[in-house]
């Protein structure tokens, strides 16, 4: 029970939980990671030994640097049970989820394999709201890279009659909610995918690399 307390622990910190966001889109050093998170290095550094004795984070040196990653699969698993647990439970997530969406009960998420079928047969617009360097390292093809600060500029160029899927980062990333709430006050059939790029891509569907 001790042991199984560590890893509850671990999980136990908001910038613990962001930081296995971040490591979901990819492996990350440090200084990533400080950035991305607004920590302190010292601090990400402290947080990071933690998920790293909790096994929940594993690490590599490249030169001087640390570089770290999720263990497994199994992380990200349990960090969506965490999000489907507090959905469930927790009426303060449903009141902040229903904020986020102007109050309007957003229809079901597109299933990983249904937007799969729709990929191939050139039925769906796909926007990914992650920051572009998120993007860059990993997306699903033919996804347009739209931040929500973009968003309105995008509005113009969809047709009226177009099926949006939006994604993000994952289990606990509200960007997808914000874009479809923002897409269907503008009258457009817009739905978020179930889960996010690191689910599409650990389920071993297809993933398009633009960095350089």
């Amino acid at each position: 029970m001790t042991e199984f307390a560590l890893v509850a622990r671990a999980l136990s910190a908001p910038a613990r939980l962001a930081i296995l966001e971040q490591l979901a889109q990819g492996e990350r050093g440090v200084e990533a990671l400080a950035e991305k998170t607004g920590l302190s290095l010292a601090n990400c550094s402290q947080h990071l030994q933690q998920l790293r004795r909790a096994g929940l984070v594993t690490s590599r040196r490249d030169g001087k640097a640390v570089i770290y990653r999720l263990s497994d699969a199994k992380t990200l698993e349990l960090m969506d049970l965490l999000r489907i647990v507090a959905e469930r439970n927790l009426a303060q997530v449903e009141r902040i989820l229903r904020g986020i969406s102007g109050g309007e009960d957003l229809p079901e998420p597109v299933s990983r394999a249904d937007l799969a079928e729709r990929l191939a047969d050139g039925s769906v617009t796909i926007l990914d709201v992650r920051p572009a360097d998120e993007y860059a390292a990993g997306h699903i093809p033919g996804a347009i890279n739209t931040p929500l600060t973009d968003l309105d500029d995008l509005l113009t160029t969809l047709a009226a009659d177009a099926e949006i899927v939006a994604y993000c980062r994952g289990p606990y990333c509200v960007y997808a909610h914000q874009a479809v709430a923002a897409l269907r006050r503008h009258g457009l059939s817009a739905r978020r995918l179930e889960g996010g790029l690191p689910e599409w891509r650990e389920e071993g569907w297809p993933v398009t690399l633009t960095e350089s």
